[in-house]
């Protein structure tokens, strides 16, 4: 009965529009007040989720990706993408998704790829041509590359939850982030085929070298932070720092639009992202031992398995679990809550950790594009001043796309783990 109240209660709080953290902090304050238990064991348990090293990159990561915005990256991966891509039918539509997989490397998550990207590229889609349908559509879709491909908040929440090692889940994110960007660009290319978008002018190698010159930075910060782990170099956290200074010196003195100035203002807005983010994961903590206590894992668990243990089944139902549950909750809450239920049950079948680790966080950030919480279709949205239903309707085909990769990671393991066995790890 108590569990149904918990349960319920989310649910109501999360229609009521309260956001996640929230609503997972009141339903588990309510669930502790009807159980009679000292609600002083909130405090243990919220402190204990975010009571580990590994966590500390998460604020290094976002001051780094703020800074290397503000130093003007954003544009010139854009610039560099258009260069290269522009010259194709639907190319703007392309270099959107490009400049996305390169934006990857710098934020790690999806809602400040759509953010930044999509404030510079929707407009000028709409500009040249494109239905802002479109232009919502495929900002959204190929924001969900960012968490995948490295560094990645999710994959640190993920490997911090299991003790996964957080570098060979980056290392296993990157084939997988890569054919999910090359599919949504060729679904794009052939949307805009049919629908005759507009193509600009062949750029001079000359221009296209000038405007990699811009991206190289962002695009060596990824394998700086990535082999660097891999190494033994530095630690997660360590790398996080690196990221920083790294991003001040390339804002300031290669960019030179970085000002020392604007400084304070980039490390209080990223403080704000970064105390959301570990509130989200405190009230999951407690959120989740609730129903650890009230062994609604092991209840998932022998559910899944008493429908069928076959290896194919199994992995089929866990991905349409998580698919649905990131239709309704934010990526980082579903991870604390579900990836320690889920990932014995799906080892238990024979998948690696790694691959699980990958699949499940692409499940999740699928959900992030998906009605009624898809954040990162809001933002696309509300950038593109359309209706969400009209966005809702653009989507549908790079969701499927996105499905279809995600089939494919669940089922070819090599996706997942060919370059962590490439580099033995």
């Amino acid at each position: 009965m108590l569990t149904l109240l918990l349960f319920i209660s989310f649910v109501i709080l999360i229609f009521l529009g309260i956001p996640v953290a929230f609503s997972l902090g009141i339903s588990s304050f309510i669930y502790l007040i009807a159980a009679d238990i000292p609600l002083g064991i909130a405090a243990q348990k919220m402190f204990s989720g975010i009571d580990s090293f590994v966590l500390i990159c998460i604020p290094g990561f976002v001051l780094a990706g703020n800074l290397m915005n503000t130093g003007g990256i954003t544009r010139k991966i854009i610039e560099f993408s258009n260069a290269v891509l522009g010259f194709i039918r639907g190319g703007l539509g392309m270099a959107n998704v490009a400049a996305s997989m390169l934006f990857a490397g710098i934020s790690g998550t999806a809602l400040a790829d759509t953010a930044s990207v999509g404030g510079i590229l929707i407009p000028a889609m709409i500009e040249e041509g494109y239905e802002p349908d479109f232009s919502a559509a495929v900002t959204a879709s190929s924001s969900t590359v960012g968490p995948i491909i490295p560094p990645s908040l999710p994959m640190i929440i993920a490997g911090t939850l299991t003790g996964l090692s957080v570098g060979k889940l980056f290392l296993a994110g990157a084939l997988p982030g890569m054919l999910l960007g090359f599919s949504l660009m060729g679904l794009s290319y052939f949307i805009s085929r049919k629908r005759n978008h507009p193509k600009g002018e062949r750029q001079t190698l000359g221009f296209i070298w000038k405007t990699f010159r811009g991206a190289f930075w962002a695009i060596f910060m990824t394998f700086l932070i990535l082999f660097g782990i891999l190494g033994g170099v530095f630690t997660p956290t360590e790398a996080s720092i690196i990221a920083v200074l790294y991003a001040i010196f390339v804002g300031k003195y290669v960019y030179k639009e970085l000002q020392f100035n604007q400084i304070p203002k980039v490390m209080i807005d990223s403080l704000r992202m970064t105390a959301a983010i570990m509130v989200l994961v405190g009230f999951a903590n407690l959120f989740a031992w609730i129903m650890a206590s009230e062994q609604i894992p092991q209840m998932i668990a022998e559910t899944i398995l008493s429908i069928s243990t076959n290896k194919i089944i199994v992995i089929l139902m866990i991905n349409i679990l998580l698919l649905f549950v990131g239709m309704f909750m934010e990526t980082i809450a579903a991870l604390v809550i579900l990836f320690p239920v889920l990932l014995p049950v799906a080892t238990g079948v024979g998948m690696d950790p790694l691959q699980f680790g990958v699949m499940a966080v692409l499940n999740l950030v699928i959900g992030l594009t998906t009605p009624p919480v898809g954040v990162c279709l809001f933002v696309a949205a509300g950038i593109s001043k359309i209706s969400l239903l009209q966005a809702s309707k653009a989507i549908l085909p790079f969701l499927a796309v996105s499905l279809v990769v995600l089939m494919l990671v669940s089922y070819i393991p090599a996706i997942s783990l060919f370059l962590p066995s490439l580099f033995g790890i």
